[in-house]
């Protein structure tokens, strides 16, 4: 069985993305897909989901909270320079800019 397809912005109301789900407190956990959005001639996707069969989102806890700093803490350092930049290093130069450029 397919799923039915829609146009972008022309999805049936109640129909949400897991964005859409998140935003009001919802997960997208264990909801089954209900339907697609397909955009910019079939390139991007989005999957619907019906808000009846999301579960509330987990709270943060002061555990969850101390792990995803530690993990921007991470994304941030220079792995040359070892400085906390304050903005993520890019992927793409492997360092911060000022490391990068010298």
């Amino acid at each position: 069985m397919s799923l039915p397809v829609y146009r972008y912005r022309l999805a049936p109301d109640g129909l949400m993305t897991r964005r859409q789900l998140n935003a009001i407190g919802l997960s997208a956990c264990r909801a089954d897909v209900v339907g697609e959005i397909r955009w910019r001639r079939g390139r991007r996707v989005a999957c619907l989901y019906d808000p009846a069969t999301a579960r509330p989102l987990r709270p943060m806890t002061p555990g969850r909270w101390r792990s995803h700093h530690a993990i921007m803490r991470a994304r941030r350092t220079c792995p040359a320079c070892r400085t906390d930049r304050g903005y993520v290093i890019p992927a793409s130069l492997g360092c911060c800019v000022p490391c990068h450029t010298t």
